[in-house]
């Protein structure tokens, strides 16, 4: 049975590298892919998916009014899909969630979303309540805060470099914008203090002395 899968996280825990992972992962063996991301996400531009390593890869650009049943459908007629990627799944609807899952079930097409769970106040995306409500697998990527523990939060930050409380849940933004945080952090308002890249060890740095 084909399944709908939900993987989901706080931000900056590789969603978007894990998705083209697994898209090409499909396509180095001759099965098509289609891939999905929102309209107004346009941080590697309108219709691109890109992962902060560099990765990226062009999309089908949905916009909330869209049928996705009836755009996967068709696409499958001509292209015979083998599998149906959603980046940026909270930003789909209820009904687009029921859309996908028919995909599923009608289409007998497997579709992997990847998403927020919450937003920057602790409250559910729609898109991301309806997939924990009906999707078949439920997966955790894990990303961590400053302190280490593990980050299931995001905070926004405003432009004097404070944390913001209020205010529209979708603004689109990356590092510049939003800081992952474990609870009691959030809780806190606590985003640590900026720390630099951390540099790769070099396979000698790491033998004995």
């Amino acid at each position: 049975m084909a399944k709908l899968y939900f993987s989901y996280s706080a931000m900056n825990a590789g969603k978007s590298t894990l998705l083209l992972q697994a898209s090409h992962n499909y396509r180095e063996r001759g099965m098509p892919t289609l891939l999905l991301t929102a309209s107004f996400d346009d941080r590697a531009g309108v219709g691109r998916i890109g992962s902060r390593i560099g990765l990226n890869d062009s999309a089908y650009a949905f916009h909330t009014h869209d049928d996705l049943f009836e755009k996967v459908s068709a696409l499958h007629q001509t292209h015979a899909l083998a599998c149906v990627f959603v980046d940026e799944a909270q930003f789909l609807t209820a009904v687009q969630v029921w859309q996908l899952a028919r995909v599923c079930d009608v289409l007998k097409l497997p579709v992997m979303c990847y998403g927020l769970r919450t937003d920057f106040q602790g409250k559910l995306f729609p898109g991301s309540a309806e997939l924990l409500a009906v999707a078949d697998t439920l997966r955790e990527i894990r990303t961590i805060c400053w302190c280490g523990s593990k980050a299931t939060m995001v905070i926004r930050m405003g432009a004097d470099g404070e944390p913001v409380d209020e205010g529209a849940q979708v603004e689109i933004g990356g590092n510049d914008k939003y800081v992952s945080l474990c609870r009691a952090h959030w809780l806190a308002r606590d985003v640590g203090r900026a720390k630099p890249f951390a540099k790769g060890l070099a396979q000698d740095d790491l033998l004995p002395l």
